[in-house]
């Protein structure tokens, strides 16, 4: 089973507190937070894409690098663990995405990947003049369906000549190639998310749910696993989970309790404000899964909270689940909870034993 870092390419991580560490985005952070975690023998690391931040006394995410540009930088100082940069494809050309990706190939050859991110906060694009209209959230599968023919036929083919409704080529050229596939990964939670990540990408990334329910996600990786039937391939579940750990469950406990009671209430509004602008969401969206505000102070993602051995017990509990081939992790201060997760986590997991043979 494959082990992940959701790294913080924004201003604190996903905890959205006045009681959490608070922290700026910089290279030299990610650096450390993706060496560390490829000194651990993690597979994975991936940056997400913001445009604009949730505001609020944290400012939370206001203070954000870009996603490509970054992970190139962190290509050039890493060796083995692979890196998945993400493209907001309502800002960015599928034929410049192909041009960039096969760009980082050649630094990581066999290491870099795309996750497609089709949006879902209009406050993002509107600001750039980008927001196609509110009509989006009913066609914007179709647009990342062809979005990802155009990347696939340039990197197959050199060449593209692709004609449909949202994108039209030309003799379009791209040379050299990626050395080594470049994989797909999307996060659609709805029906139609999960049909489209099981016909174009290679993972799926499905939210975990509660807090110490490691398995609550079962019924969206069951879903990815049909999907998967139906289309014919072999797509699997990557799980997000945040975890908080230290040496006592008692101890884990009272700093997810601080950072809950010192929810950063101006930003949970902005962002729950902007959960709700897609009006035809139904229960599975995933702006839907952003506008519950019990827990929100963590994007309402799995949250594990406990001692070492208690959040290893835990992450071997979410492993076993079908479908599911890869666990991403945040943290609520990553340098920290890498150290801790590759010495103290890691080591219990019967999941990740092959991790300690090796080692």
């Amino acid at each position: 089973m494959d082990m992940g870092v959701f790294i913080p390419i924004a201003n604190n991580g996903w905890l959205i507190s006045e009681g959490s560490p608070q922290y700026m985005a910089s290279f030299d952070l990610n650096k450390q937070v993706v060496q560390k975690a490829e000194g651990y023998g993690l597979e994975f690391a991936l940056s997400m894409v913001k445009f604009r931040g949730f505001g609020g006394k944290t400012e939370f995410w206001d203070h954000a690098l870009e996603s490509f540009t970054l992970m190139a930088g962190l290509a050039a100082v890493t060796s083995e663990i692979k890196l998945f940069a993400s493209t907001a494809i309502l800002t960015l050309p599928p034929a410049i995405v192909a041009r960039m990706a096969s760009t980082i190939s050649s630094i990581a050859p066999g290491r870099f990947g795309i996750n497609i991110v089709t949006g879902w906060a209009e406050g993002e694009y509107s600001q750039m003049g980008m927001w196609p209209g509110n009509e989006w959230f009913g066609y914007r599968y179709d647009y990342a369906t062809e979005y990802v023919q155009v990347m696939k036929e340039l990197w197959g083919e050199g060449s593209s000549d692709f004609k449909g409704e949202h994108f039209s080529m030309t003799d379009c050229k791209l040379s050299p190639p990626p050395q080594g596939d470049v994989e797909i990964v999307a996060a659609g939670m709805s029906p139609r998310g999960m049909k489209f990540a099981a016909e174009y990408a290679d993972y799926n990334f499905i939210m975990g749910a509660g807090i110490n329910t490691p398995t609550a996600f079962a019924d969206n990786a069951k879903i990815l696993v049909e999907a998967g039937k139906e289309s014919g391939r072999d797509v699997g579940a990557y799980v997000l989970f945040m975890v908080i750990a230290d040496e006592t469950d008692e101890a884990a406990m009272a700093k997810w309790q601080k950072y809950h009671d010192m929810a950063d209430m101006g930003a949970l509004k902005w962002l729950i404000d902007q959960s709700n602008v897609d009006e035809g969401r139904d229960g599975t969206s995933t702006a839907k899964h952003m506008s519950v505000p019990e827990g929100a102070v963590n994007f309402n993602m799995g949250t594990l909270v406990g001692s070492y051995a208690t959040v290893a017990k835990m992450l071997d509990e979410a492993a076993a689940v079908e479908g599911v081939k890869g666990i991403m992790m945040t943290f609520d201060d990553f340098l920290v909870g890498m150290d801790a997760f590759g010495q103290k986590i890691q080591p219990l997991m019967n999941s990740r034993s092959h991790k300690l043979k090796a080692a």
